[in-house]
């Protein structure tokens, strides 16, 4: 372990989100954020369901819960003639994560619950108004200077991560290009306090999408409010309050109080960093990839990126793996954001402008389409063939790169155990088989466990009690989709690194090869 701490510059929800991985993963680190506080702007509104996983796992998804509006159905309705379209329904995923739902919260109330958690487990670990000026690197780190009100401070770390947002110092000081575009088209969005539930009674879903080749429109219930988000014309002005409230009440009708409590108009892009490493230098989030909050696929997708990567810092810091290790964060994140969620972000935005009537994140079964949307049904490219994908289509036996469902199993004290849970801190051999018969399972070693996954409870005699998963009614093999007498090999990110027949020693041959590729 070094004793230079990870140096995370800005504290965004990414920022936020990386710098409590690495505390879980017992990392030294320091958040670095240029304002005097977090920002009060109205940006994203939607945590999907793979975000709550991460949330868990980092130790703030019961905070993040508790002032949530949780949504188990996101609406799709033609504006113009008010026909409800398939929607796409979360209930469907109780079998495949323990947060069957989104989320509604708008970002500036999940950043202090996120601040809140950082500072109760790592006391001045968040430096306000610190202002990178430049970086420069180490033999055996970085070393970054801040702007601060007691003037300019230098401090070194074995790693910087750069959540510093569109306009990245970090990037522009590494002269790295971004690719793609920034379009003409804008989106306005308000917050609206209005009555809608007593008073005045609307039957609208809590997350729904209304397509309309004149004006599409969203509407997100929030815990406190209303919002409400539009198309603006490239060569539009900026709505006044006036005009923004005369929108809304064409949408709702007349009601007895409204009051506007926030508008932003935003640029829509699609541009994505050309690099995502330098050395020990990383970009994350916005950073890396600007991508229109389309479908809640902005801010989403710069926690898979947090997500990614604390865990690959922490096995090459314990000596567990080589530096290559960490090349995987980019090669894996990258084709996700540019070629999936930018992609979808952009098909998403012209099926609801009625531009696109084939949009193929929606081509799936009822189930598959629910996966899409909340980010469960990510596929990394974590082998040579780079197979990722961002869509799923149909039930199928899962494949190396997808994320393992967090199906409940019953351990040996009798107790339930989720697999997630299993993954936590650690790489997890599943050896799908009969534990009457005995298997041999090597010893838990640093870094990877071994698991018997067995329809049939482990006898008392077996010696395997302590380190069995009763499988009731083989259900979560066959969800898996794997024979008999195989073993599954999952990342401490809850993706399947390997998938091959069982025989000895072939787990800890696989652990190998993924932690040193």
């Amino acid at each position: 372990m070094t004793d230079k701490p990870i140096l995370v510059v800005g504290a965004g929800p990414v920022g936020l989100t990386a710098a409590l991985g690495l505390h879980f993963y017992g990392l030294p680190f320091a958040l670095f954020e240029e304002d005097a506080d977090l920002s009060r702007d109205t940006k994203a509104g939607t945590i999907l369901t793979r975000t709550l996983e991460a949330f868990r796992r980092y130790g703030v998804a019961d905070q993040v819960l508790a002032k949530g509006l949780r949504v188990d159905e996101i609406g799709d309705v033609e504006r113009a003639t008010n026909r409800a379209r398939p929607s796409v329904q979360t209930d469907l995923l109780t079998e495949d994560t323990r947060y069957p739902f989104v989320i509604n919260m708008p970002q500036h109330h999940l950043e202090p619950i996120l601040m809140r958690a950082l500072e109760q487990r790592r006391p001045g670990a968040l430096h306000l108004q610190h202002r990178l000026i430049s970086f420069r690197t180490l033999a055996d780190g970085v070393a970054a200077t801040f702007d601060t009100p007691g003037g300019p401070r230098e401090i070194e770390g074995a790693y910087l991560l750069a959540c510093d947002g569109g306009r990245s110092t970090v990037r522009g000081q590494l002269g790295i290009p971004v690719e793609g575009e920034s379009l003409d088209d804008r989106v306005l969005l308000v917050d609206v306090k209005v009555d809608l539930d007593v008073a005045n009674p609307r039957d609208y879903p809590y997350l729904a999408y209304f397509a309309d080749p004149q004006e599409w429109m969203i509407l997100v219930r929030h815990p406190h409010c209303w919002r409400f988000l539009y198309p603006l014309a490239p060569d539009a002005m900026e709505p006044t309050h006036a005009e923004f409230r005369a929108k809304v009440l064409r949408f709702i009708g007349e009601v007895t109080d409204l009051e506007i409590l926030q508008t932003i108009v935003y640029r829509v892009h699609h541009r994505i960093a050309a690099e995502w490493r330098r050395g020990r230098v990383f970009l994350m989030g916005d950073a890396a990839h600007l991508i229109t909050p389309m479908w809640a696929l902005g801010l989403n997708t710069g926690i898979l990126d947090a997500i990614n990567l604390p865990w690959r810092l922490a096995w090459v810091t314990r000596g567990w793996a080589s530096d290559v290790l960490l090349d995987g964060y980019a090669l894996e994140q990258h084709p996700v954001a540019a070629q999936g969620s930018g992609e979808m972000a952009e098909a998403a935005l012209k099926y609801m402008a009625g531009r696109n009537d084939e949009l193929k994140a929606m081509s799936g079964s009822a189930w598959a389409n629910a996966l899409t949307r909340t980010m469960l049904g990510v596929r990394l490219g974590v082998d040579d063939a780079s197979d990722w994908s961002m869509v799923k289509t149909e039930r199928a036996p899962l494949r190396v790169g997808d994320r393992i469902p967090d199906a409940q199993l019953h351990g040996g004290d009798g107790r339930p155990t989720r697999v997630h849970e299993l993954a936590d801190d650690s790489f997890v051999a599943l050896y799908f088989t009969d534990v009457r018969r005995r298997p041999s399972l090597p010893a838990d070693g640093k870094g990877l466990k071994h698991r018997v996954v067995s329809r049939r409870d482990s006898p008392l005699d077996s010696g395997l009690r302590d380190r069995s998963l009763f499988d009731v009614g083989d259900r979560f093999r066959q969800q898996v989709g794997v024979a008999t007498d195989t073993i599954v090999l999952v990342r401490p990110d809850d993706h399947i690194a390997a998938m091959v027949p069982l025989r000895q020693g072939v787990a800890e041959e696989l652990y190998r090869k993924a932690v040193c590729k």
